[in-house]
């Protein structure tokens, strides 16, 4: 070999592991999304940008480094299971979910993809999980409530509208945390001398009709309990709230910017944001099984006085002063 050759084959040698670090850098990891909205949803896409923005602050950016492949169901409880076992069957490293309709499904098609829940209220009596310490399986995440948040509302409904004697308790039969809560609600009422109906949302037409018979008896409240079938009808059921003049507390804030009276609970396009951190890490080698479940560190309370003023009712100096967002 001549030496003009050698010295060539060296130089070439030595730029190979160079070659082969910047390829491995250049690796595209896959993600998958499960979401139980409609993709033109704009709570939804608030959620995702969460995510995507605790994403890229993690060094991770679409089309450079990670690939996002994407499924919206739109509430629709069968292409929630249809979309969930084609997320399980692309295989990607890692899938985020949202709620307990999207975790059944994608646990009964994968034992082995790695998935980080958010907005999940109980996944160890789901059975997601061993227990929030240690997950044991291939998935972890963050919980949306403690059921104790039924009895909040109960209490923030009669102190804002002390008159309401009666309550109509939206629900979603389907999901387990809802009937929890129920019970929750129900321990709490009676103290406070408030009769708790349940409703069943199972469609736009069940809500509609429920809400209007309700609505016929005088003193009415209304409590709505999260679930992926409430908010894909929160414009159905803000409105009926308004025509029926019925003080409404709800889980999130969407539905109050929406046009709802006052809403309770976690901050979880926060959940989004730190739920990038988990995937982040799981890219990075450690295991959904080692991932504590975390629970929610922000709650917020949010009241919109024009629903408030549009229905008559004057809400109290002691609760506005509790607000973190008052809409006028």
């Amino acid at each position: 070999m001549r030496r003009r050759e050698f010295i060539s084959l060296l130089g070439g040698a030595a730029a190979w592991p160079l070659a082969a670090r910047a390829q491995q850098r250049e690796r595209i990891r896959r993600i998958g999304v499960l979401m139980p909205l409609a993709a033109d949803d704009a709570a939804a896409q608030a959620r995702n940008a969460a995510f995507l923005q605790g994403l890229q602050q993690l060094g991770w950016t679409i089309g450079q480094n990670v690939q996002i492949e994407y499924r919206w169901s739109g509430g629709n409880d069968e292409l929630t299971r249809r979309y969930g076992a084609e997320l399980a069957a692309v295989a990607p490293e890692v899938i985020l979910a949202t709620g307990s309709a999207s975790m059944a499904p994608l646990l009964q098609a994968t034992r082995t993809v790695p998935i980080v829940f958010a907005i999940v209220p109980d996944p160890v009596g789901a059975g997601f999980v061993d227990s929030l310490a240690r997950p044991g399986g291939n998935a972890t995440g963050f919980t949306s409530f403690d059921y104790g948040i039924g009895a909040k509302w109960v209490e923030l409904l009669k102190e804002i509208a002390p008159r309401v004697t009666r309550a109509a308790v939206l629900r979603d039969p389907a999901v387990a945390g809802g009937i929890c809560v129920w019970g929750a609600i129900q321990t709490a009422a009676p103290s406070l001398a408030l009769e708790v109906n349940p409703v069943n949302m199972r469609d736009a037409g069940e809500i509609e009709r429920a809400l209007t018979a309700f609505a016929r008896s005088p003193n009415g409240g209304l409590i709505v309990t999260g679930s992926p079938l409430a908010f894909v009808h929160r414009d159905l059921i803000v409105s009926l709230a308004a025509r029926h003049k019925l003080p409404a507390v709800y889980l999130e804030r969407y539905l109050v910017t929406a046009g709802g009276l006052i809403s309770y609970g976690p901050d979880f396009l926060d959940q989004y944001r730190r739920a990038a951190g988990y995937v982040d890490r799981i890219l990075k080698g450690e295991k959904a099984a080692d991932l504590p479940v975390q629970t929610p560190t922000k709650y917020e309370l949010v009241i919109n006085l024009k629903t408030a003023k549009a229905i008559g009712l004057d809400i109290p100096t002691s609760v506005l002063a509790r607000a973190d967002e008052v809409i006028e």
